[in-house]
């Protein structure tokens, strides 16, 4: 192991969401905290929107401290709010982006409570874009931040001053990054590898010596992992018999590992992590694997078409145009789910008083305790209305 590899192995690690409504500079913050975008595909960046979730990773380091810092950024824009919950389920603390010329709007209000619904409890107000205005309107919407954080989970958070276009106060979020509580990582229990992402690396062209494995690129949840080790991935391929679809978990070796662009042996919970596997690239490419769970073998529980649920509802709906009261939930209803990094909609078969039981129309990997959003199909649009764990 040469001394990179050794450094980056050894140091604290965080994952850190970045969350807020649409163009109130997420991206231009997170390169001013990393140097570089985390938006890479060309439809995002023709857009100037985050559409799928962005990663980015730098090394921190002020006296003693030193942390690698790893960011994944998160979509702002309201069609978009299951990506978002996807990437709520990778980290381990956020920074909550308000511009200061535009204010709380629907889509801030939505994240934050999105933040409760995944258990995020450690979050940073950043009030951007302060260069746009005056020294009174800066200080009325410093106000409005502080009553809208009021009775939330951020109601302590700190709330930050920030241009980033200037780069004015980015060294006090740094700070902020550095003294953050480290949270204890389990290390013993198997490996919990949520994939977030999947895809091929290897340029057009490339011969077929030099070609490498398919990617998977996402979260190491809990457990180790390293280089050489057999992992199953499920649910998996999907196969048709006689009109039934059903799921085959997928077998395959860690060739190496990437920490942002370090390569390392073995990996711990801490940050984003890329996996170059021996599958053929076809299975990884565009995606194909995002929201499936990776471990070494038989560690995984049965996939499950059925999923019971203890929730609780939101009193109204977040980020709507008017005050809407959410309904209680009903028999047959269909709901969407954001488990981890994955997405389904499923159907109320038992309904109690806080439990429920739905079929899924395609099934997930039920492990107790994670974290579930609710969502329900609201004029057309999934909006979130409470969150849960499953039993």
């Amino acid at each position: 192991m040469n001394k990179k590899q050794e450094n980056i192995e050894q140091l604290e690690m965080l994952n850190i969401g970045m969350v807020g409504h649409i163009d109130h500079g997420k991206t231009t913050l997170l390169s001013q905290l990393t140097g570089k975008f985390a938006d890479t595909h060309s439809e995002e960046l023709k857009r100037g929107i985050t559409i799928k979730l962005g990663y980015a990773d730098t090394i921190l380091e002020k006296g003693n401290k030193k942390r690698y810092i790893s960011f994944v950024d998160c979509p702002g824009h309201e069609m978009l709010m299951a990506t978002m919950l996807s990437g709520a389920a990778l980290i381990d603390a956020a920074i909550l982006v308000i511009a200061a010329n535009e204010g709380i709007k629907p889509q801030t209000r939505e994240h934050l409570i999105a933040l409760q619904a995944k258990k995020v409890k450690k979050i940073l107000i950043i009030q951007n874009k302060i260069d746009l205005v005056s020294k009174e309107q800066a200080l009325e919407n410093y106000k409005e931040i502080q009553n809208f954080i009021k009775h939330t989970i951020a109601e302590k958070s700190q709330i930050i001053p920030v241009s980033a276009q200037q780069k004015i106060n980015i060294d006090r979020i740094k700070d902020w990054l550095l003294n953050l509580e480290i949270p204890k990582r389990d290390l013993d229990s198997a490996p919990e590898f949520l994939i977030a992402r999947s895809f091929d690396i290897n340029k057009p062209g490339t011969k077929i010596e030099n070609l490498h494995g398919g990617v998977l690129a996402g979260i190491l949840k809990k457990g180790t992992i390293k280089t050489g080790d057999k992992i199953e991935i499920k649910p998996g391929l999907t196969e048709k018999h006689q009109n039934q679809i059903l799921y085959k978990p997928i077998i395959t070796k860690i060739i190496s590992i990437q920490r942002g662009s370090y390569p390392i042996k073995k990996a711990a919970p801490g940050s984003s992590l890329a996996f170059e596997t021996e599958l053929d690239n076809i299975l990884t490419k565009a995606d194909f694997l995002s929201g499936n769970i990776a471990s070494t073998q038989n560690n995984l529980p049965e996939i499950s078409n059925k999923i019971k649920i203890k929730f609780q509802l939101f009193g109204e709906l977040v980020g709507a145009e008017k005050k809407t009261k959410i309904k209680t939930l009903k028999m047959s209803e269909n709901l969407m789910l954001s488990i981890n990094t994955t997405i389904t909609v499923g159907q109320i078969t038992k309904l109690n008083k806080d439990e429920i039981e739905l079929s899924l129309k395609i099934p997930i990997l039920p492990i107790k305790k994670d974290s579930v959003g609710l969502a329900r199909n609201i004029y057309g649009h999934w909006r979130l209305i409470g969150f849960g764990e499953i039993l």
